[in-house]
């Protein structure tokens, strides 16, 4: 599950719309577009992205925590994040908020 979300989130880093996209389930897929998605990203933005720690607090629940590192005003900073996983089937997706 931790190296799920951190791919995801390499992926965004990298530039990688498509392929970040590929990590929400069907149901967000049913609503939400990729070119939807792709208009929405500021691609560039983020820097690294580091997922720190992950909690189950259910069998098909996670929140997943990440420190995303960007530049603002041309200094680094880092901003802690959090974001939901749930299982469906035999895979973990990203919950879109």
């Amino acid at each position: 599950m931790k190296q799920r979300a951190q791919l995801r989130w390499n992926a965004l880093v990298q530039g990688d719309v498509k392929k970040a996209y590929e990590y929400y389930g069907p149901g967000t897929k049913a609503t939400l577009s990729l070119a939807e998605f792709s208009a929405g990203m500021k691609m560039g933005f983020w820097k690294t992205v580091t997922v720190d720690k992950v909690e189950c607090n259910a069998p098909d629940r996670c929140e997943v925590s990440t420190t995303i590192e960007y530049e603002h005003r041309g200094m680094r900073v880092k901003s802690p994040s959090r974001e939901t996983w749930i299982r469906e089937g035999s895979e973990w997706w990203l919950v879109r908020r």
